[in-house]
């Protein structure tokens, strides 16, 4: 009976100090406890690279009918300053050609590259006088700047909306997000503001409540995103009322 009374009393105390005054609000941090924290992040396995276009429009002609043949791809600038076409992962490079080479005698490719695992020499740690895994991160989403925003109605393929840009970025840097900016909240190492890192993710509940939006951090508390439909992809401040209010939290695939 102590207890109970002691117990009744407590909970009392705090009613009345959760509601007594403006200065007494009940502050909800964004961040959570993960359900697991992988040991490493998820790697890339084999994937197909495709066309070399001077007009974004031919990428993302490609882009779109390979997500009509259900097979999630993104465009990006290549280094030659073309514009390729990605997609797949693929546990083994004799999979990841049969694909590709099935697509080429329908037409809907042409010439192809197998991308081998061994080839993301940054995500796998790197080689002696390499930019580190976060710089290169940083950069690929630079590459990405000023870019049309697509998007397709699956929920679980896409191109470049938000979720696709980061899973794009990170993919080109071996490391495999999941597609969609809720499920990349959720499977992330959940981090504080104040451990935000170049190359972490920042997320946003643009729509209601839940996650819905996220950024590529890139330093000085700005971040890199697809802004939405009609709009370039481009840069942001974490400071900006409109993000500050809607922020969900932040988190990390790197080590």
């Amino acid at each position: 009976m102590r207890w109970a009374r002691t117990s009744a009393i407590l909970g009392m105390m705090l009613f009345i100090f959760s509601v007594g005054g403006c200065t007494a609000k009940m502050v909800i941090p964004p961040y959570r406890v993960p359900e697991r924290i992988p040991e490493e992040p998820p790697r890339m396995g084999y994937s197909v690279q495709v066309g070399a276009f001077a007009q974004i429009a031919n990428a993302i002609r490609l882009t779109k009918s390979l997500e009509d043949k259900g097979l999630p791809a993104f465009y990006f600038t290549h280094s030659s300053g073309l514009y390729k076409v990605r997609f797949g992962n693929y546990p083994s490079r004799s999979e990841a050609f049969a694909i590709a080479k099935g697509l080429k005698e329908t037409g809907i490719i042409d010439v192809f590259y197998i991308v081998s695992p061994g080839e993301y020499v940054q995500a796998r740690g790197g080689i002696p006088g390499a930019r580190p895994i976060r710089d290169e991160i940083v950069a690929t989403a630079q590459s990405f700047i000023g870019l049309p925003y697509q998007w397709c109605a699956s929920s679980t393929t896409g191109m470049l909306d938000c979720s696709g840009l980061a899973m794009a970025v990170y993919q080109l840097n071996g490391i495999n997000l999941p597609r969609n900016s809720a499920d990349q909240f959720k499977n992330g190492i959940p981090i504080e503001t104040s451990q935000l890192q170049k190359g972490d993710l920042v997320f946003f509940a643009t729509s209601g409540s839940r996650v819905s939006h996220v950024g590529i951090y890139i330093g000085d508390n700005r971040f890199i995103h697809a802004p939405g439909m009609g709009k370039l992809i481009g840069t942001d401040s974490l400071a900006n009322p409109y993000f500050q209010e809607r922020f969900s939290g932040a988190c990390t695939y790197l080590r």
